[in-house]
């Protein structure tokens, strides 16, 4: 697909705290925007605090798309995401606002800027467990075995790494949809982008900048009333997606009274720390990234330093030129 014929896309992404709300909503007022959410957990409702969810104030009119729009009991994918974001793409571009990509979850916003076309894969909760039984009860080897029988370059694969979780999803695939988890694989890969994007990245070159200010949103979290959101969405069916957000999970023993609130606050900073490091692995690994870093500019030097590289790009001559 020629480039002038591409959807011109920007896209701010980078490690929690560093900034990408502030940035993504001063370039949409900049340039006409409006926000697609790149974040797995924002998309669920009130899974506010924790998820660090941009308030009314921080999105200063500018509309955002694909936050606080799904119960927390729904399981959603990747899959999910890139179809809905897709959509809203295409519909802020059709009425003339530029869209721009914002979040800090890599596989969201890698699959979508790459056109990752997925293949159908089902589910069948009764099946999993089931197959988790009898792992218990026989050992993963027994699955290994089942899973050989359809899909035996998946069952070497995965033999080797012993991990029982994708063994089971790989014989679930094939039980519901008829395909293979190879043939999955080999059908979901990136297609021409129909995008014409800029990367921008927020980083540290010293990390401990970015741990501290990582500890320092933490309080603000806490002091905001983390602890009585964690205890109200202890009384929710948390689907599997859910239950992977950092924040509840290492409050919810000093709630139930099993550790002290100093250690599940420094538990808290120490897996958010963790995830902004696995973050910085991810998108290190995208070369079309440009790098801005918070602790070498000022956040009004960050904004003008981001809409000269998009300037310079040129990707949004037609739509502002």
């Amino acid at each position: 697909m020629e480039s002038l014929n591409k959807i011109p896309v920007i896209a701010v992404l980078g490690p929690t705290a560093s900034g990408k709300t502030r940035l993504a909503v001063e370039i949409a007022l900049k340039y006409g925007g409006e926000i697609v959410s790149a974040d797995s957990m924002q998309i669920y409702k009130y899974m506010d605090i924790a998820t660090a969810k941009p308030t009314a104030e921080e999105k200063r009119g500018i509309p955002h798309h694909l936050i606080d729009f799904l119960p927390p009991d729904k399981p959603f994918s990747v899959a999910d995401y890139v179809d809905l974001a897709r959509e809203k793409i295409l519909d802020i571009y059709s009425r003339g606002k530029t869209p721009i990509i914002a979040g800090g979850t890599g596989l969201y916003a890698s699959s979508l800027l790459s056109n990752i076309v997925f293949t159908p894969s089902g589910s069948d909760e009764v099946l999993r467990s089931s197959l988790e039984r009898l792992a218990k009860e026989q050992g993963v080897e027994r699955l290994l075995q089942i899973l050989s029988e359809f899909d035996p370059e998946s069952a070497e694969r995965l033999g080797s790494q012993k991990n029982t979780k994708r063994i089971i999803r790989a014989i679930e695939i094939y039980k519901t949809t008829g395909k293979t988890m190879t043939e999955s694989i080999s059908n979901s890969r990136p297609s021409e982008p129909p995008y014409n994007a800029v990367k921008i990245g927020l980083t540290a070159e010293q990390r401990s900048f970015l741990y501290n200010r990582i500890n320092k949103r933490v309080d603000i979290m806490l002091s905001s009333g983390l602890i009585e959101e964690t205890k109200r969405i202890m009384s929710l069916n948390l689907g599997k997606t859910a239950k992977m957000a950092i924040g509840y999970k290492e409050l919810i023993p000093y709630i139930n009274g099993e550790v002290s609130y100093e250690y599940a606050v420094e538990e808290l900073k120490k897996e958010t720390r963790r995830y902004a490091k696995r973050q910085l692995t991810w998108f290190g690994r995208d070369k079309e990234i440009s790098w801005l870093y918070i602790d070498k500019a000022n956040e009004n030097e960050i904004i003008d330093a981001a809409c000269k590289i998009i300037d310079n790009k040129g990707v949004l001559n037609r739509q502002t030129g």
